[in-house]
């Protein structure tokens, strides 16, 4: 969003040029008036409140900031960390996690607590222009540190599937798990789960994609025939889980629909226009901070504002998306196991606010799937 200056209460110098009355100046001026306003009460997510009087717009930030979630991951991890980047870079780990609660049952019974099914390691550029993004598979064997558990206890150092860092010890063991094998340091995470992706999706009045081939999975409930469709929650939510649709099966192909989905919800965000309705902007507000729970530091919506502002410059052409290098378990079929030298090039080139080389995940099980059949309209 544009900076408000505040330029209109200034006084014009006393050598400018008169503006008239009435004609297209006067509307022009008007209207450049009406969009700073506007601006600016979408800039505190509360146009809505702002109709009812100043008491309402409290009200409605607060109800806001009341709706996020937040984990104090600073607290939990302590010293122990990879250093800050001091660039302007930043990187934030994104979560999907396979929770149900509040689903009753629509996405399967008798599933306990929660994983980190979806795995993100988001890297914004020092320009804030462009990002890197890489898929952590939920399968891949990984050395997993020592946690605190959220409600006493410890979680035990060992090797085990990546995702169980977040069933055994919450966000804050999973940002650790990604430090300490990446070697880069979370600025932020934030999370989302089931039932919240699929409100968000239908806030936003769905999302646009092309499927070249038809998708079908009893598993995930997802049936779509090859063509353009706009997918509203339900069936987004379907097509993000489905493993049996495409590739191998495995968490492989599901990341490849994962990413180009990723990439065609950036281009819907980036269509809706905040003037076109004040009162929905406020629900898609209300319903973003219901749907999420993030790091204490970001856990507000004047927090989240800001982040997206900072981010709305990156389109998904200024997006590269990757599948950290990995090889099959010779052990466990169903397991893959990190290619060190090749991991390692990706992770360094993020250190160094460096693009991910292409030759980095030549070699990868995750390079060798099927070209994503699904693409943003």
């Amino acid at each position: 969003m544009p900076h408000e200056s505040g330029d209109e209460h200034r006084a014009h110098p006393a050598d400018a040029p008169a503006v008239p009355a009435y004609g297209p100046a006067r509307l022009r001026r008007s209207r450049h008036r009406k969009r700073k306003r506007a601006l600016r009460w979408i800039a505190g997510g509360t146009l809505g409140a702002v109709l009812v009087g100043g008491g309402g717009v409290a009200y409605a930030w607060q109800h806001l900031n009341g709706n996020i979630k937040g984990t104090d991951v600073n607290a939990a991890l302590g010293s122990d960390r990879p250093g800050e980047q001091h660039n302007g870079a930043m990187n934030i780990l994104l979560l999907g996690s396979d929770s149900r609660a509040g689903t009753h049952g629509q996405y399967g019974s008798g599933v306990v607590g929660a994983r980190a099914d979806t795995a993100m390691v988001l890297h914004v550029d020092k320009t804030h222009k462009k990002a890197s993004v890489v898929s952590i598979p939920r399968d891949t064997l990984v050395q997993r540190p020592s946690c605190d558990q959220p409600h006493g206890g410890t979680v035990p150092p060992e090797q085990a599937m990546f995702n169980s860092s977040y069933a055994l010890g919450g966000p804050a063991c999973t940002v650790k798990t990604v430090e300490k094998m990446s070697g880069l340091r979370m600025d932020h995470y934030l999370e989302v789960d089931f039932k919240g992706f699929q409100k968000l999706i239908d806030e936003l009045g769905g999302v646009d994609i092309t499927t070249r081939t038809a998708l079908h999975d009893r598993g995930s409930g997802l049936s779509l025939d090859s063509g353009k469709h706009r997918l509203k929650g339900k069936e987004a939510l379907a097509l993000v889980r489905t493993r049996h649709a495409v590739g191998d099966g495995s968490d492989l192909g599901r990341i490849q629909l994962q990413q180009a989905f990723i990439k065609a919800l950036i281009h819907r965000a980036d269509t809706v226009d905040p003037l076109g309705s004040p009162a929905k902007s406020y629900a898609l507000a209300d319903t973003a901070t219901k749907s999420v729970s993030a790091d204490s530091e970001l856990a507000s919506a004047g927090k989240l504002l800001g982040l997206a502002k900072e981010l709305k410059g990156i389109s998904p052409d200024r997006t590269t998306m990757v599948t950290m290098p990995v090889t099959y378990d010779a052990q466990d079929a169903g397991r893959v196991l990190p290619l060190e030298k090749a991991s390692h090039r990706v992770w360094k080139a993020l250190r160094h606010d460096q693009p991910v080389p292409k030759t980095a995940t030549r070699g990868s099980v995750a390079d060798r799937t099927d070209t994503p059949v699904v693409s943003g309209t």
